[in-house]
């Protein structure tokens, strides 16, 4: 019996998008990659619109870096929920920013993301 002993080394795609970043930006990606894990570790990662997503059923959030800040892409009802809860970050009606310069908002993100979860998971197939 053959047994293969190689691993890949490939990476998948979030993984690879994040390694296009370095210092604070990367630190940023990783730190918000992990946040969205923690709370939906059964969403599978994607790429779409050249962006990390997560998907159950239908795609979650969606996050970019950009030269100053963190795009978050909650879909137009993730936003419209919490536009409240945004102080000062800038936000449109599909995304907020988070400044590299600053923590990422952590509580803000559960629960956006748990909220998107909830929205998706109570669609009916």
């Amino acid at each position: 019996m053959f047994i293969n002993n190689y691993q890949s080394n490939t990476l998948n795609p979030i993984d690879q998008y994040i390694q296009g970043f370095s210092g604070e930006t990367r630190k940023k990606l990783e730190e918000i990659r992990e946040i969205i894990r923690s709370v939906v570790p059964e969403a599978e990662e994607v790429i779409s619109y050249g962006m990390p997503a997560y998907k159950i059923k239908k795609v979650l959030v969606y996050f970019a870096a950009h030269s100053n800040h963190i795009g978050f892409y909650p879909t137009a009802s993730g936003i419209r929920k919490f536009s409240s809860e945004y102080g000062s970050y800038k936000w449109s009606k599909g995304a907020v920013q988070f400044p590299i310069s600053e923590p990422l908002p952590k509580d803000l993100i559960i629960m956006i993301t748990l909220f998107r979860k909830e929205e998706i998971t109570n669609l009916r197939s």
